[in-house]
């Protein structure tokens, strides 16, 4: 169970938002071998409320048992957080570096595909989330398809069924108005805009 206080509960809106536009996320299952890890990109099929990947054909994770449900750990945005931004450090000084972060667990049931047809959907589906916005975006039509076929080959699909969904958006929410400004000014200036505009999206 994911410790969540009460100011750094995400809203659903916030949750699919990131379920929808996260990268890759880390795929863990327990099996006979313990446990098991591999960072993977997923697409979200928001209808059916599951996860969508691929892994390696060669990776013997997709070919151990699940024990129990899967889990996806999916993450937005994270940064450190100097207590030198605060305007608290110039009153009292008594303050902290901490860490940011957007986080996700994501769990459900895992199922195989050994299937290059339900596997490429899967990669045309993440690619063109991926590709969406840049000037040439690339697409699978675009490699020759003999070459297409031999890499389907060499994959297999998974899908997680959602079960239950755990979040965690830990922006400086608990800081005053003036702190969170300080917060937001800082990451500007350490050019981690993404962070920044987390702190400054989800700010009370």
């Amino acid at each position: 169970m994911m410790y969540v206080p009460a100011h750094f509960a995400p809203d659903e809106a916030a949750v699919q938002e990131l379920l929808v536009r996260h990268g890759a996320a880390d795929l863990v299952t327990m099996t006979s071998d313990g446990l098991l890890a591999t960072m993977l990109p997923f697409v979200y099929d928001r209808e059916r409320n599951v996860l969508l990947g691929h892994l390696a054909r060669n990776n013997p994770h997709w070919q151990r048992p699940v024990i129990g449900d899967a889990l996806a750990i999916m993450r937005g945005p994270d940064a450190y957080v100097s207590p030198a931004w605060y305007a608290a450090k110039r009153e009292h000084g008594r303050v902290v570096p901490t860490w940011n972060y957007v986080t996700a667990h994501v769990y459900g049931t895992l199922t195989v595909y050994d299937d290059p047809a339900w596997v490429e959907d899967v990669v045309r589906r993440l690619s063109d989330l991926h590709e969406a916005g840049r000037a040439e975006p690339w697409s699978v039509d675009d490699a020759p398809a003999k070459y297409v076929s031999g890499q389907l080959r060499a994959i297999v699909g998974v899908e997680i069924a959602i079960t239950r969904i755990e979040a965690k958006f830990k922006l400086s929410q608990n800081r005053s108005a003036a702190d969170i400004d300080g917060v937001i000014d800082g990451l500007h200036a350490a050019a981690d805009h993404r962070s920044a505009d987390a702190v400054a999206q989800h700010r009370p």
